[in-house]
This record gives C-alpha cells, structure tokens and sequence, in this order.
C-alpha cells in the first residue's frame, strides 16, 4: 500500500510499503528518505504517536493514508550521529550505515523490491560506489520534489498562458502513461519478463539436437561445424554460396539438399543453408515448418509435426544448453539477412526474428564470486547456491528471496 509523510518542514514524502511493516522499518525508510536520523523521528498518526514495535495494521494505517513525521529533540543524537547522512545524501559513516541496513532483513527485503540497485550496493563492498548511488538517490528525489512543486504551481498558473498550458498538457501525458505502467506491472507482469525461444529435441542424420524453432527465419539453417559433425558437410553443394547481410555479415557455404530429421518418432526429408557461423547450431525455419504442415502450439506449449501426427515439446529453459542461450546476436543475423547468391539476384530468407535472449553464467569464478557475497551476510552456502540456481544466478533475485526467506 501506499502512504505519505509529512515533514516538519512540510516535505512530502510517498512511501509503498507493507500492511504488517513495523513502525521501526517505517522510520528507517524516511532515514534514507528525507535525511532525518531514525532515532530523531516521532511518528503521528491521526495525533497519536506511533511506537517504533507497532505494525502499520495495528495501528489502522491503510492504503493512502497520512502519517506526519517530527523532530525528536529528545532522542540522543550521539547514537544515530555514526549512521545520519550529510546534506548531499551521502552516509556520514558508510560503514556504519551499510552494517545498519544490512542488520535489518525487513529493510533489506524491501529495497530488493523498492530498489534493488542500492540493495545490491549495500550487500557489496565498495564503500564509494555506496555514497555514489546515495548521493544520485538524493539528486533524483530532490528532482521529484521540485517537480511535484511546478505541477502545483501550474495549478495556480493563468489559464491563459500558453507556456503553463503546454507544460500541463505534457504533466497530464506523463501521468496517464506512469498509470499505463503501473497497471501492466499489476494486471500483465509477464510483459517485464525474459521470453524463452522455443527448442525442441530433434534428431538430425542419427544425432541429437535442440533445434531452434524460428517461424521468423525463411529458411532452416545449420552451421559449417556442425554439418561436419554429423557428417553432413560432404553433402554441401557450394553453387549456393553468398552472403548473408543483416545487422551483421556471415558467408553462406553452400546448400545441404537433403538430410533425415527425426521428430518425435517419425523421419521426414529436411534441407539447409548452411553458415560459416560457429556461435549458431541449428535453427529450423518457415520453409520446413511449412513443407511438414508444422503448429506451434504456446496453449499446449508444443510443436505439431505433420498437421498433427507428432507432438513435441518446447524445452524448458533449465534444459536448454547455455551456449544457446549467449547466441542472441549471431541468431538474429542470420534470420534476419538476405542471401547475395553467385548470379548477383538477392533471395531473402530471414524475416525479422529474435534470437534467445543471453543468460547468466551459473558456475565459475563469477558464480562463485556471488556465493561468496551472499555467504558473508549470514546464510549457508547450500541456501545461497539453491537460491542462485532457482533464479538463474540473478543475485538480486536471489539475495531478496533469501532475506524474505
């Protein structure tokens, strides 16, 4: 839900935070917020002081409600001196206030949803990069105070002043698209999310692959070295060369006529471009999808093969080999170039096509290296690897899992 604070010096301040957050985590958010030490704040909800152990329901804050924030002259300033900021919004003591907001996980789980950027910084070690991003955080939040003080003066502005109108023209704009934005975050997530292209298991001259299924592509497409690893390249008719212009270039060797595919349980005759591409494998295409009255089913999630005679999966991402998934570059040249044969005639045969987005790596010394930040904020290193691993070695995701754990 969302409240505001009011300052004693009459500050605004818009917080999302969660019904059951305590009164504490409440007063450590406006520390970073508006400046005030934690130990400083006295926090008055309908004139009534809010303890720092009450939950914000207890109390009967709910969503859009105004809770006003003021100085506690009373409250020491010795303690909270080591973890207040500095006018530019920098720590004080860095040090001190990442240890603080480390020690709190209610804070922590919450940045890694607010702004997991900072979050990241916090858990990381680099004190600079710290008071950098916190001197940004209070340049952008100033920048919204004194555009949320122009919106109110154009309140009052003449009617007749075409400079105000325009800029109240372009306020409501940009309203109407943030409330666009907050509504597709709430009703269609998904539109924010990494989109796995579609493999599946394939079987070509007797060898198992994961073909790439690209309706985009006008033509199926395998590379030099793996024609050659399933014994293919002996076949290659070299009449067919050109060269395959997109974003970038790559040479087309020539043409494979005809090779088995096995899909599902059943053989059927397929042909090839075949690219001096080492970074792509391959890639299966309209012109087979179409000879084989192919279906790309996304309700089932499967590839339908001879007007439905075979159904086969789309691989899970967890079964998809990683090389593929750092292939977006090079897919998306090939299938979405044209070929430049021998007779000088341009025959298109890649429509414009996504590759598979890349991924990150989940093992090695950059893998280990996340471990190792993780650990040190308290959990096992068993936690932390099963952790990386469901989100796909997203440290963010993971460390925010942990501490909402």
């Amino acid at each position: 839900m969302k409240i505001t604070v009011m300052t004693a010096d009459e500050q605004i301040i818009t917080l999302e935070v969660d019904r059951d957050e305590s009164v504490e985590n409440l007063k450590a958010l406006l520390e970073i917020e508006s400046q005030v030490p934690l130990q400083q704040q006295q926090l008055l909800y309908n004139g009534k002081e809010m303890k720092n152990a009450e939950t914000l329901s207890h109390l009967g804050v709910t969503d859009g409600d105004l809770v006003m924030m003021v100085s506690n002259p009373s409250s020491s300033r010795g303690s909270s001196n080591e973890v207040s900021l500095n006018p530019d919004g920098s720590a004080l003591d860095p040090a001190a206030f990442q240890q603080q907001v480390r020690n709190n996980s209610n804070l922590m789980a919450q940045l890694f949803q607010s702004d997991p950027e900072l979050a990241q910084v916090v858990i990381g070690n680099d004190l600079n990069k710290l008071q950098d991003l916190l001197r940004v955080r209070h340049r952008q939040r100033s920048e919204l105070r004194r555009q949320q003080e122009e919106e109110m003066a154009l309140l009052y502005a003449d009617p007749f002043d075409v400079e105000a109108q325009k800029k109240i023209e372009a306020a409501i704009r940009q309203k109407g698209i943030d409330e666009n934005w907050a509504a597709a975050l709430e009703h269609n997530p998904e539109a924010f999310a990494r989109v796995v292209m579609l493999y599946v298991d394939m079987e070509v001259n007797g060898v198992p692959m994961k073909a790439f299924v690209d309706s985009g592509a006008q033509s199926t497409i395998i590379s030099k070295s793996c024609a050659e690893r399933l014994g293919l390249l002996r076949l290659l008719d070299q009449r067919y060369k050109g060269i395959a212009q997109g974003v970038g270039q790559s040479e087309i060797l020539g043409r494979i006529h005809v090779a088995p595919i096995k899909i599902g349980n059943i053989f059927y005759p397929c042909s090839f471009l075949v690219l001096d591409s080492p970074n792509m494998e391959f890639l299966f295409g309209l012109d087979m999808l179409r000879k084989h009255q192919c279906i790309i089913d996304l309700k089932d999630n499967v590839l339908r093969v001879g007007g439905g005679e075979v159904s086969v999966p789309f691989l899970q991402e967890k079964d998809i080999p990683q090389r593929f998934l750092d292939e977006e570059r090079q897919l998306k040249e090939a299938s979405s170039s044209g070929l430049q044969g021998t007779s000088g005639s341009a025959t298109p045969f890649g429509g414009q096509s996504s590759g598979p987005v890349s991924g990150g790596p989940t093992q090695g010394a950059e893998f280990e290296a996340k471990i190792g930040k993780l650990v040190e904020l308290g959990f096992s290193r068993n936690e932390v690897i099963e952790a990386l691993k469901l989100f796909e070695g997203n440290e963010d995701q993971a460390a925010g899992y942990l501490f909402g754990g």
